[in-house]
């Protein structure tokens, strides 16, 4: 199966003089497969369970994807934004591996 969908990457700036930093999502559009795919919902004490998605997508990688891989906070899937749980470099892509829903 096919991926084409945005990465949201999360740069720390600071917008002044004070010790303050927060994170700015860039988002950019890469184009790769699904490894692997499937749902389930975990169930916990709120009134709907949270979905959480098993999927790894191989994105083929340009320099900026390498460069800034721990930044790396979603990709894009089906309209939603999933959380990425970790990054497996295997040059010339990433292997990202998907959680639950990106909240950020």
């Amino acid at each position: 199966m096919r991926y084409s969908g945005m990465i949201g990457f999360a740069p720390t700036t600071n917008k002044g003089d004070d010790d303050i930093w927060s994170e700015e999502i860039e988002e950019h559009p890469y184009k790769g497969d699904i490894v692997k795919h499937s749902y389930s919902a975990q169930n916990g004490e709120k009134l709907t369970d949270d979905v959480q998605v098993n999927m790894q997508i191989s994105i083929v990688a340009n320099e900026f994807a390498y460069n800034f891989m721990h930044l790396i906070r979603y990709a894009t899937w089906r309209g939603v934004k999933w959380k990425v749980t970790s990054v497996e470099p295997q040059y010339p892509r990433l292997l990202l591996s998907l959680g639950g829903v990106y909240n950020g």
